[in-house]
């Protein structure tokens, strides 16, 4: 296990050349894998696994005929690799507790009598056991409780494979009964295709996912770019202008210095314009936006966050307001927008 030290910070990282596939593979030959619920991380986690040579079935509720057809798709086969969940759950070792937050709330009490002494409970999320009191999720003692969070969405889990790269992943270990639990965790890690995995534990996860998701990685994100457009708009510029200089140049081009050297080096390797305009203006944004930030953490810490997620998604007319909610950004000018330079860039 690689060490990484950040100014005398220690964390443990594992690499897939301290842990290669092939020792993920035995560590898992005796194990059957279940992957319950093929909606987001699902299908990734699943078709990495089986193309990784690991034996997995999905369980799956047949009434989400969607999520259903999906997997049959996808080459499971009902009653050979493809089983309702409590069927699929009982039938495998390690169970992957891979549906919606809200979902694992209401389906706990039926997978629950399926777990059996040495099993493993799966997650890729730290929301269920650590807001336990809220969801009811509170595993028999005599079982391991895992997490693998892949950094990223299940298109990027599966497309990353298929790439060759994989995507990083956090893992932990809340709860080893087998003594087997750490190793386990990693050879299901490094079965689903993550790049390296970096340690951690269920609280800490879940804490920083929500905080990153409600902030930079998409709320925050998506409000200073309507911000940045509305000012241009409200000052005279085109909505293609607009939406370029928001959206279009930070994806396609100033992402991608940062994702290749750093920050620093993305400075660096614009104008000096935009670099003192960026040194000067940073500062005055993080003044802006830390005490939002701190006031989101501690949302999240307290569990009001969480609360919120639980009431708004476990109502009965959610996916409609969603819908809408999503159909407002869609039809927006911004968006709107969007679609039409993206159809104007160059094709292979």
């Amino acid at each position: 296990m690689a060490k990484l030290n950040f100014g005398g910070v220690e964390e443990n990282v594992v690499t897939r050349e301290e842990f290669p596939l092939s020792k993920a593979q035995k560590v898992l030959k005796d194990e059957v894998i279940a992957i319950i619920g093929y909606g987001v991380q699902g299908p990734a986690q699943a078709l990495n696994l089986r193309d990784n040579g690991i034996n997995v079935i999905v369980g799956q509720a047949p009434e989400f005929k969607e999520d259903w057809d999906k997997a049959v798709k996808d080459g499971f086969v009902p009653g050979e690799s493809l089983f309702p969940i409590a069927e699929a759950a009982e039938k495998a070792t390690v169970i992957q507790y891979l549906i919606s937050d809200a979902a694992q709330r209401s389906v706990w009490p039926i997978l629950k009598p399926c777990l059996k002494e040495g099993d493993a409970l799966y997650f890729s999320h730290g929301f269920s056991i650590t807001y336990k009191e809220q969801t009811g999720v509170i595993p028999p003692a005599n079982v391991d409780v895992i997490l693998v969070a892949p950094k990223g969405s299940g298109t990027s889990v599966r497309r990353n494979f298929l790439a060759g790269t994989g995507i990083n992943s956090s893992y932990a270990v809340f709860q080893d009964y087998t003594g087997n639990a750490e190793e386990r965790t990693l050879a299901l890690g490094i079965g689903i295709g993550s790049g390296y995995l970096f340690e951690t534990d269920f609280e800490s996860e879940v804490y920083s996912d929500l905080t990153g998701e409600r902030g930079v990685l998409m709320g925050a994100l998506a409000g200073i770019m309507e911000a940045q457009y509305d000012v241009l708009r409200e000052n005279g510029h085109s909505p293609s202008e607009a939406f370029n200089e928001t959206v279009e140049e930070l994806t396609q081009s100033l992402i991608r210095l940062v994702d290749e050297n750093g920050m620093d080096w993305m400075y660096a390797n614009c104008s000096a314009t935009a670099q003192r305009g960026a040194l000067d203006w940073k500062p005055k944004f993080k003044e802006a936006t830390l005490p939002v930030f701190k006031n989101l953490y501690e949302r999240v810490k307290s569990g009001e966050e969480t609360r919120v997620v639980l009431e708004k998604t476990s109502g009965a007319n959610y996916k409609k307001l969603l819908e809408a909610e999503l159909k407002e950004i869609h039809d927006s000018e911004m968006w709107q927008a969007g679609a039409q330079v993206r159809s104007l860039r160059p094709q292979d």
